[in-house]
């Protein structure tokens, strides 16, 4: 049995998760996910609490168990809490500002770099630092990664955008002085 997919999803009050042959949607107080359901997994609502079983003990089911379960409970959190990621821009000269409802990059190039947020996903500039937050946990790591690879932090001098937490491994360079 999957350590994982056996446990139960707690569901708060103020969420909704209603399951239909082909998908699972989860409302709350921030919005409203959907997810297609995986052939060979069942889920099922009752008492407030969300359960996720597999037909049999085949290799893909097994599979599709524990992840099944992790993504409801990724969107019942979602709906309740929302999820966010920090990035951080180094470097002089390097600097971000918001245009509308894009992000305008100054990031060492001959031109700006204008990076269109998705629709429910909203961002927030402090300095150098920028907070991606959405309700989707999949849709935030993805914009994240697709704005830190704009202009990766190199290994020199430490210039780029990197998550704020993340170590970058430096190099000491021609001279060798740091051995």
């Amino acid at each position: 049995m999957s350590r994982i997919g056996k446990l139960p999803i707690q569901i708060p009050s103020g969420v909704t998760i209603t399951v239909d042959p082909d998908f699972v949607t989860v409302a709350g107080s921030k919005g409203t996910l959907k997810q297609f359901t995986m052939p060979g997994v069942t889920v099922t609502v009752a008492d407030g609490v969300a359960t996720v079983t597999r037909v049999n003990d085949d290799a893909p089911n097994r599979a599709k168990h524990g992840q099944m379960r992790t993504l409801i409970n990724n969107m019942v959190v979602g709906v309740t809490q929302s999820f966010s990621k920090q990035l951080e821009i180094n470097g002089v000269g390097y600097r971000a500002a918001m245009q509308g409802a894009d992000i305008k990059l100054n990031l060492g190039f001959s031109h700006d770099v204008i990076y269109k947020l998705p629709q429910g996903i909203t961002a927030t500039l402090e300095q150098n630092k920028i907070t991606i937050a959405g309700i989707d946990k999949q849709q935030v790591g993805q914009v994240a990664a697709e704005i830190r690879a704009l202009k990766k932090p190199e290994p020199y001098k430490g210039k780029g955008i990197k998550y704020v937490g993340e170590h970058i491994i430096r190099k000491s360079g021609k001279s060798g002085k740091d051995k």
